[in-house]
């Protein structure tokens, strides 16, 4: 049972990973959030823009480290890096978005059903161009 259990892992590792950091990367979001708009009475605004970039900075260090495991080493690699995934993030949030307004405001269907889908496509999208392009082996 228990090298049923390793096998599995070792199959999955990246993937299992992926998905955990990613549920870690929420609640990190959920903190941070919480601690700006109702601790410190932020703005809306300004709490959801620092609480997302400090997400995206915790998911890209559990993601290089842990899932992806980067072997770049040198300032110039790694701030490549950090660009392409800030600007993956930035463009599937985007789609996540439009996909979003598409089923609600054009089609006018339910929200929750529209808003899981596009969180659907946006992690297997972050997951892709991350495994692809941003943390291929170079």
């Amino acid at each position: 049972m228990i090298d049923t259990v390793k096998n599995l892992y070792q199959k999955h590792r990246e993937t299992i990973l992926y998905l955990f950091f990613g549920g870690a990367t929420f609640v990190a979001n959920m903190i941070c959030y919480y601690v700006l708009a109702d601790l410190l009475n932020l703005d809306v605004t300004i709490s959801y823009l620092i609480s997302w970039f400090v997400a995206v900075l915790f998911a890209y260090l559990t993601n290089r480290i842990w899932v992806f495991q980067s072997q770049v080493k040198h300032w110039q690699g790694i701030a490549q890096e950090v660009w392409q995934f800030y600007l993956a993030r930035i463009l599937t949030g985007i789609l996540g978005w439009l996909i979003l307004v598409f089923g609600v405001e054009l089609l006018h269907q339910n929200g929750l059903l529209w808003n899981g889908i596009q969180n659907i496509f946006v992690i297997v999208s972050n997951y892709a161009l991350s495994k692809l392009y941003i943390f291929k082996d170079k």
